[in-house]
């Protein structure tokens, strides 16, 4: 059966939204795990509901509205409320500290929030004065107001949540066919969104996402895969982080399929418990969740003793092992996933190699959230070890040739999901995006023959060897990272010499060395760090071997998609 291409006649929040209620109106939309979904005909009269509130409270086309909460089935109609009537929707990390949110909400000038119960204390005792009234995200009440309009408020949203059980028949087709107050004067160059980044290097950057970008993201992403009204998403990364809002919920709102939430921080318990239950045959993560199973859960269990560990050393066998685990693992994830997406950093090699040779059916994405965020991505069955893929459809990629050193250089990328610029930051746009349209992505790559990119990492993180050789941190990570008793690893310059800082797992330390005294157990990780890092070096160049590694007692400080903070531990 062939595949029919989905096309909006204007790409824009609004348009796709309208699309989606009228060719999956009685299809399951969105849910928590383990309770009754919400169709898009009733997700369609909520968002109504809720863009009538707003204009009603005077939020006009441009305002800022920010959405602080974790994912929740509310989070994604909120969002097309505020940019169904043009507002622009400013999502805030819920992880974020209470200064950094505050920070947010006075820069962006926001006038209204929208705020889940659980996040609550980190505005309400220093809430802004540009913030004129608050609605909780849980049950979409208005607890803080101008004026006493929260009974016209309760009305409509009783509507909303109600309303299709009394609705006669064909009333919401006649909904439809009345015009938004001001959904017609929105264009896809009108900004929807403006989203805080906390990046590796330093303070949070306000990125300016129009319409077309993140739709153009949702429509190019059928080159890559095909989603159907069948297809369930389990949610686990955070909403307010373009990754998770553009894959794990915009592209399948395109496509009328469905997805749900975590009700729960999802420790391996819960998550494990959800798959199960919803059976999902689409995920989006970050590296950080499948290293930490293959480390824990599949590597461990091929160190078990030396037969196994030698059985695991020679290829085909280790292939025949790696298919087995893999079967399991895809049993583990509900047995019906067909696509499992990772992006937000370098996924480990060693961990790749086994995803490949499982059988698994991984994806790997390249992007930022300046490019909202997808640049090039491949299906499951099409990857390569250690690339992110070719250009999605629609975007441009290229080596900027003078930067080009021992085969690198930096990637540019152009195309209509680039940012417009950062917030009130025009020095800092001025930086990374050029008179042609190219933005300067920062990473280090460069293309095969058949136009598969190839990261290398940050060239802010780059450091120069004694013979002025490019050494590139990340890689070496990724070769530290794979021993079972580290759990994060930190490569930097130290006055000139080639440092590594080591978090140890912990509870595998305490395991194997249950007993002994402190000052014993000390003694025990200076030998193993002084070992770990003779391994370490047999297996790089020269140019770039490590002379210390220095125990990190305690876990890095991350990103939201799990990349540590590199400028809190280095001297640069």
């Amino acid at each position: 059966m062939s595949r029919v291409r989905i096309e909006l006649d204007k790409l824009t929040l609004d348009s796709l939204l309208n699309h989606s209620v009228q060719a999956y109106a009685k299809r399951n939309a969105v849910s928590k795990v383990g309770e009754t979904p919400m169709r898009y005909e009733e997700m369609y009269l909520l968002v109504e509901a809720i863009s009538e509130e707003l204009r009603f409270n005077g939020i006009q086309k441009g305002d800022k509205v920010a959405l602080l909460s974790e994912n929740m089935p509310h989070w994604g109609i909120v969002y097309f409320a505020i940019t169904r009537i043009g507002a622009i929707v400013v999502p805030i990390l819920p992880d974020f500290h209470a200064s950094e949110i505050r920070h947010i909400l006075q820069h962006a000038e926001c006038k209204a929030l929208f705020v889940s119960s659980r996040l609550m204390s980190a505005v309400v005792e220093e809430k802004p004065k540009n913030i004129e009234f608050v609605i909780r995200v849980d049950d979409l009440l208005l607890i803080e107001k101008l004026s006493n309009k929260d009974k016209r408020f309760k009305a409509l949203l009783k509507k909303g949540e109600e309303g299709l059980s009394r609705l006669k028949k064909g009333a919401l087709d006649l909904a439809r066919k009345e015009p938004a107050a001001e959904s017609d004067s929105i264009q896809e160059d009108d900004v929807a969104t403006i989203i805080y980044t906390s990046g590796t290097t330093g303070s949070s950057k306000g990125v300016i996402l129009t319409h077309k970008s993140l739709v153009f993201e949702t429509i190019a992403a059928q080159s890559i895969i095909h989603i159907t009204q069948e297809d369930r998403f389990l949610s686990i990364l955070p909403l307010a982080h373009t990754l998770e809002c553009t894959i794990g919920f915009l592209i399948p709102m395109l496509n009328g399929s469905s997805v749900y939430y975590i009700d729960k921080p999802p420790t391996p318990r819960i998550l494990i418990a959800a798959m199960a239950e919803v059976k999902p045959t689409f995920m989006i993560s970050v590296p950080l969740v499948i290293e930490k199973i293959f480390k824990s859960k599949i590597f461990s269990t091929f160190q078990k003793n030396w037969l196994i560990r030698f059985l695991y050393s020679i290829g085909f066998i280790r292939m025949i092992l790696h298919k087995i685990a893999g079967k399991k693992l895809l049993k583990t994830f509900g047995g019906e996933l067909k696509f499992f997406g990772i992006g937000g950093a370098a996924l480990s090699t060693q961990v790749e190699i086994f995803l490949k040779e499982a059988g698994f059916p991984y994806a790997i994405g390249y992007g930022l959230t300046e490019t909202a965020p997808l640049l090039a991505g491949t299906a499951p069955g099409k990857t390569r070890i250690g690339s992110t893929g070719p250009a999605l459809e629609g975007v441009e990629l290229k080596i900027d040739e003078s930067s080009v050193k021992d085969g690198d250089g930096e990637i540019l990328a152009r195309g209509p999901n680039v940012m417009q610029g950062y917030y009130k930051d025009p020095e800092r746009t001025a930086e990374v995006l050029d008179d042609e349209g190219w933005f300067h992505t920062g990473d280090l790559g460069y293309f095969d023959d058949e136009g598969y990119l190839f990261i290398s990492g940050r060239s802010k993180n780059v450091i120069i060897g004694p013979g002025g050789e490019n050494i590139f941190p990340e890689q070496i990570e990724s070769i530290v990272n794979e021993n079972e008793l580290i759990a994060d690893s930190l490569v930097f310059d130290d006055m000139g010499r080639l440092v590594a800082r080591i978090h140890l797992d912990y509870e595998k330390i305490d395991e194997r060395f249950k007993g002994l005294s402190d000052s014993a157990i000390h003694e025990k990780i200076e030998a193993l760090l002084e070992e770990f890092r003779l391994q370490t070096n047999s297996r790089i160049s020269s140019y770039s071997r490590i002379l210390q590694f220095i125990e990190q007692k305690e876990p890095f400080v991350k990103t939201p998609t799990k990349k540590i903070k590199r400028f809190l531990y280095t001297n640069s």
